[in-house]
């Protein structure tokens, strides 16, 4: 009952909301799982609900007639819900995340804090991995990935910056001695300081500008797996000894002290900021919940 409630609700809030990427927006849900969400509730009822075009969608007379009666309904189900959550004593227990490095370095400390402070009672426990994991079989209530390492499935809420960037930088002296690189596949030739996913294979590096999308293996002489080891990285990168390529706000501090220098800026394209995400199959734990509910009282108003 609980899937078949989140599917009628990701259907009322793509139809609320004229298409799949506002939805994701207003509902926090990701846009492949509203998507999917969808697909299973065409499948079970027998029929489309909504009519795709690659720019818009429109609901069939059938979506239309499900959504008047839906909508009121499901507005309904929400107020109850609120008003037994306001009347419940204060959430007690364990949130057990399993996080990338990036986000236990740059996102969970202004987060965790605060909500901490908010619930006493409530303690959470971190896990830090950055590989691609069963958040269910791994032991977690949630995980927090970003949106296109997503599992099928999941109800995605944002947290964090909306926004991020990958840059690359170097020391001065690493640039006055080597040469500024004006064109990604120039790192070809420089000594690039890079990271490697757990299977031992070495992160790419990615530069994308006016919708030219170039994918490097560059050479360097030194690799390390995402986490403190990001650190060495940088510490490397400073020494005068190559080029590193992480998260804008692992570098900023450096970039700022006049440490490293940014190259190849016009290359670093935004991309969308990470995503707490747990599954929808199942009866949230109440601290969960209360998570949730801080992540989303401090998001900005549209």
């Amino acid at each position: 009952m609980s899937s078949e409630l989140d599917d009628l609700s990701a259907f009322v809030a793509v139809a609320r909301a004229g298409g799949f990427r506002e939805a994701a927006r207003v509902s926090g849900f990701s846009a492949s799982g509203l998507s999917e969400a969808l697909r299973r509730l065409e499948t079970r009822l027998g029929t489309r609900l909504l009519h795709r075009s690659t720019r818009s969608i429109s609901l069939t007379e059938t979506g239309a007639r499900l959504f008047e009666r839906l909508s009121p309904a499901l507005t309904e189900i929400s107020a109850a819900l609120d008003t037994v959550h306001t009347q419940t004593d204060q959430p007690a227990g364990t949130i057990r995340l399993n996080v990338p490095a990036n986000v236990a370095r740059t996102v969970l400390p202004g987060i965790l804090s605060p909500f901490l402070l908010a619930h006493p009672q409530i303690r959470v426990e971190v896990t830090v991995e950055d590989s691609f994991i069963d958040i269910l079989a791994s032991g977690a209530d949630a995980g927090i990935r970003y949106e296109e390492r997503l599992e099928q499935d999941m109800i995605a809420v944002p947290i964090g910056p909306g926004t991020q960037r990958v840059l690359t930088a170097a020391a001065p002296s690493y640039l006055s001695a080597k040469g500024r690189p004006r064109h990604p596949g120039e790192l070809l030739e420089h000594s690039c300081l890079r990271l490697r996913f757990s299977s031992g294979a070495p992160a790419m590096w990615e530069f994308e500008k006016n919708s030219e999308i170039i994918r490097l293996d560059p050479p360097g002489p030194l690799l390390v797996q995402p986490g403190s080891a990001c650190d060495l990285l940088v510490e490397t990168a400073t020494a005068g000894l190559g080029i590193v390529c992480l998260f804008e706000d692992w570098l900023a501090p450096h970039i700022r002290s006049g440490a490293l220098e940014v190259v190849l800026e016009d290359w670093a394209t935004p991309f969308s900021g990470p995503m707490l995400y747990y599954s929808g199959r199942r009866q949230l734990p109440p601290p969960l919940r209360a998570f949730i509910d801080f992540i989303r009282s401090r998001q900005s108003p549209a």
